[in-house]
């Protein structure tokens, strides 16, 4: 019987009229029976919602295939008002819905799908289907950087084998190697000459300390003991003039250290950087040109062909590379050497007449020294942190 009641419920057709408001008791009813036996709804893949026109045969039919839903679960309380045995609810005040006919359920059923459902994540597919392009793009960046840096530590480490065991060749530019030979043992002598210079200026800056404390000394003595103040008083001015003479000699040490510094760990280092640089240059040059003379000498078929053309563009690009790099250090090696003897005569002369005015006793020459050369003393104290960066 069950079943019998849900069939006539399901292919029921309500007819609307011109205005929607010509309905029976009987109708609303049978409609608000309808509602509770279908609780959570029908499947909506399997019907479609059909509504008669105002007093027209054509019905409008909106397609719901891709909508799921529930199955139909059966109401009991369904089957005592159609018993009698529970009152009738008044459904007067709620909006009243439209049930599909059985002539328009067939119809749809035989029609194809010619309605793709509204895709429910439209807006999130496109954000992420553009972050995983650009994703994979950079992994395929860095497979292809990954490929060619190992391409290119094979041929340099088998040419640098090559040349260490005497199997290889190398291009040697003999007047651009000596060069550089007498940069480097430059660099050490000179490296030798600061460290030495900043030793002196280490036991100098104790020894003036020295001073200048035995001069503190000489001159309290010198109230405390009236027999020896003259004596006290002579020996507390010497050591206090010592020590002056000491800070002017220690800003022209400083000095000639700073711009020694200057020369070994910027100039000349940024020298020998660049003089790396083109050795790396030389080494890949050569690799691409072992890596060609190889390909030539080898059989000469359409895939030789095509590795002889690629070979001969990267011996191209790392010949002209080399050639770059090698006019540089040269130009920087020219340059450096005309900056280091400029530089090293004016610190030279500077050291010469500081050194020979302290202990010569010339005040006044030392002084006149400093200031030929634009030395500016520090004044006392001033390499102690301030109060504010202590805190």
């Amino acid at each position: 019987m069950t079943d019998s009641i849900l069939s006539k419920a399901a292919t029921m057709e309500i007819p609307i009229n011109s205005n929607g408001d010509s309905r029976t008791a009987e109708d609303d009813g049978l409609e608000q029976d309808l509602q509770q036996v279908m609780v959570s709804g029908p499947n909506l893949n399997e019907t479609s919602i059909v509504s008669g026109g105002y007093g027209g045969a054509a019905e409008g039919i909106i397609p719901t295939s891709s909508i799921k839903g529930p199955a139909i679960h059966v109401n009991p309380e369904y089957f005592d008002r159609r018993c009698g045995n529970a009152p009738k609810p008044d459904i007067r005040s709620k909006s009243r819905g439209i049930t599909p006919s059985h002539s328009a359920t067939s119809r749809i059923a035989n029609q194809p799908g010619h309605y793709p459902a509204p895709s429910m994540h439209h807006s999130n597919s496109n954000p992420s289907m553009m972050s995983e392009e650009a994703t994979k793009g950079v992994a395929v960046e860095k497979f292809d950087s990954m490929k060619k840096w190992s391409i290119n530590t094979y041929k340099c480490t088998k040419q640098m084998f090559s040349e260490r065991f005497g199997r290889g060749s190398k291009t040697v530019d003999m007047e651009l190697e000596a060069q550089i030979d007498v940069l480097r043992e430059t660099k050490m002598k000179y490296e030798r000459i600061l460290r030495l210079a900043r030793e002196l200026t280490n036991h100098f800056y104790n020894m003036v300390q020295t001073q200048q404390a035995l001069g503190d000394t000489f001159a309290d003595l010198s109230q405390k003991s009236p027999e020896l103040q003259d004596e006290f008083g002579y020996n507390a001015e010497t050591q206090r003039l010592l020590c002056k003479n000491g800070e002017t000699l220690l800003g022209a040490i400083n000095f000639f250290v700073s711009s020694i510094n200057t020369l070994v760990n910027k100039t000349m280092e940024d020298t020998l950087m660049t003089i790396k640089m083109y050795e790396n240059a030389r080494l890949e040059f050569d690799a691409y040109r072992a890596d060609l003379e190889e390909l030539s000498v080898g059989p000469r078929d359409a895939a030789a062909m095509v590795r002889i053309e690629i070979a001969q563009q990267q011996y191209q690009i790392h010949k002209d590379k080399y050639e770059r790099l090698h006019s540089d250090v040269s130009i920087k090696l020219k340059f450096l050497e005309e900056n280091k003897v400029k530089v090293m005569h004016k610190q030279l002369l500077l050291f010469h007449n500081a050194v020979s005015a302290y202990f010569a006793g010339n005040q006044q020459q030392l002084e006149q020294t400093l200031r030929q050369f634009n030395v500016k003393l520090k004044p006392p104290g001033s390499d102690k942190p301030s109060w504010l960066e202590e805190q």
